[in-house]
């Protein structure tokens, strides 16, 4: 199964990238449309419809419009030539030559018998106009405009359609010929519709050309656009690639000047790298530094078996001298993977088990437990009953660390004061010792961690550096502050701010 497959592995920035069949190596289907052919298409394809339902709208009402205009000149010129029936039995109009608007007539007596024609009269087959008289017949040329008719004036005639023998469609309309109560026959008025069908033919075939050049316009535009605007985007993508490829997190995303999304992504994205680079710097002097600060202990209980080993024979006060020396440095070693445990679960984001604590009890226990960590230094406290929202053991953590710390560099004539007090919205402790105090070189990296000033390192060799980045990470996941203030040779004051309840 892994051979079909054929993996291929790359690895960058700490992650391994898995090119799987159908992807490309970065995890997306090679089958897949790319951005800019979709955006085209949807583009196209909503242009298309809206120009296809303007052209169907346009074209219903222009084809509406000219066969209603046909069919009111039929109406007006039929009326006018009953009119001149009706009150004098004949009209000129039937022996005029009206061929300019092309409309025939017939007559018809009052049983539906053809009587006589016009001098344009069509080679048509006669009607029965007592049946065309019962319904409404009228029907235009598509059946979107007979859709969109408008409801037709009555009167008291109708519409109906013939073709002839040439195919060509005839418009027919037929009305009685009344005097008072009397119906004297029928008439006829007849117009071919041959040019009319032509032109509505043609305007079709026109709308239909021109929303597909339009489509093709608005696609191949849509393309052009859609690039230009992507076209940041693959830059970025390049980047990311010879990012990659080469795991350099030195290099950026070229700027981009517009101020829209893609600015502001190519903004976010050199500061994510930048956070990255930042990250990588930070792991990898982590893992040196507590590499070196593992070897250290390491190598000692090391050395001290490997004496043991090879002398069983040496003195009894030299063996528990060994012996000591490695118990010390494997309770060292201890504490050190405790506190990169600690680290660890802080940065993989470990929830705190928070309650209500009442601060000034906590406090208490941990001067108790760092009371046989005193040599001969004073310690006084002033603590007054404050309520927190916390996690009480990571707080206790908290007060042994600062106590621990200010009792390590206090000489044994001098005194440690722990202060707990309210001030505005928050709860103060305050661990202030007179002790040999930081340099001022030195204070801006003491939260750093496994970093030790020379005179700490110089006081106390087994010391990690990690308690106050610990005591940092503490303070800061319960929405607190901590700050440092020190002189040499007079002592330190850690202040903590923590929000009170």
């Amino acid at each position: 199964m892994r051979s079909r497959l054929a993996l291929k592995e790359r690895k960058g920035c700490g992650l391994d990238i898995v090119q799987k069949p159908g992807f490309n190596k970065w995890g997306y289907s090679k089958t897949r449309m790319p951005i800019r052919l979709r955006l085209a298409l949807w583009y196209g394809t909503l242009c298309t419809v809206l120009i296809a339902l303007v052209s169907l709208l346009g074209f219903s009402a222009y084809t509406r419009g000219q066969y209603q205009t046909l069919d009111q000149v039929l109406v007006l010129s039929a009326n006018h030539v009953a009119v001149g029936w009706s009150e004098s039995g004949t009209s000129y109009v039937l022996e005029a030559d009206i061929s300019e608007i092309q409309v025939a007539f017939r007559l018809y007596d009052s049983t539906g018998q053809f009587k006589r024609g016009s001098r344009l009269e069509p080679p048509l087959e006669h009607i029965q106009p007592q049946n065309v008289l019962e319904p409404d017949n009228s029907v235009y040329a598509d059946p979107v405009a007979q859709l969109l008719r408008l409801p037709w004036t009555r009167n008291e005639g109708a519409f109906l359609l013939q073709q002839g023998q040439d195919g060509q469609r005839w418009r027919v309309y037929v009305t009685p010929l009344i005097k008072g109560y009397e119906t004297l026959g029928y008439l006829e008025a007849l117009t071919p519709l041959g040019l009319l069908d032509a032109s509505v033919r043609w305007l079709a075939t026109l709308l239909f050309a021109v929303g597909l050049i339009s489509m093709l316009a608005v696609f191949g535009l849509g393309l052009i656009l859609a690039g230009g605007a992507l076209r940041p985007i693959a830059r970025l993508i390049e980047t990311v690639q010879q990012i990659a490829h080469s795991t350099d997190l030195s290099m950026r995303v070229q700027p981009i000047a517009a101020r829209d999304e893609l600015g502001r992504l190519s903004v976010t994205f050199n500061k994510m790298l930048e956070n990255l680079a930042k990250a990588s710097d930070f792991q990898k002097r982590f893992v040196a530094d507590a590499s070196h600060e593992l070897r250290a202990p390491l190598a000692a209980i090391q050395g001290n078996l490997e004496l043991l080993r090879r002398y069983p024979d040496m003195p009894e006060a030299d063996r528990q001298v060994a012996l000591s020396e490695a118990e010390r440095e494997a309770l060292r070693l201890s504490r050190l993977v405790a506190d990169l445990l600690v680290l660890a679960r802080g940065d993989a984001g470990m929830p705190l088990r928070q309650t209500h604590v009442r601060l000034d009890q906590v406090v208490q226990e941990a001067i108790r437990d760092a009371a046989h960590l005193t040599e001969g230094q004073r310690l006084e406290t002033h603590l007054q009953p404050l309520w927190v929202y916390g996690d009480r053991d990571y707080l206790k953590q908290l007060v042994v660390i600062l106590l621990d710390n200010a009792l390590k560099y206090t000489p044994a004539t001098g005194s440690v004061r722990v202060e707990l007090k309210p001030e505005g919205n928050h709860s103060y402790l305050l661990v202030q010792d007179t002790g040999i105090g930081i340099a001022p070189e030195d204070l801006p990296n003491v939260f750093d961690r496994f970093y030790r000033a020379d005179k700490a390192r110089r006081r106390d060799p087994g010391g990690s550096g990690l308690g106050l980045a610990i005591a940092l990470w503490i303070v800061e996941r319960h929405q607190g502050s901590i700050q440092i203030a020190s002189q040499p040779g007079q002592g330190t004051t850690v202040s903590v701010a923590l929000p009170a309840e």
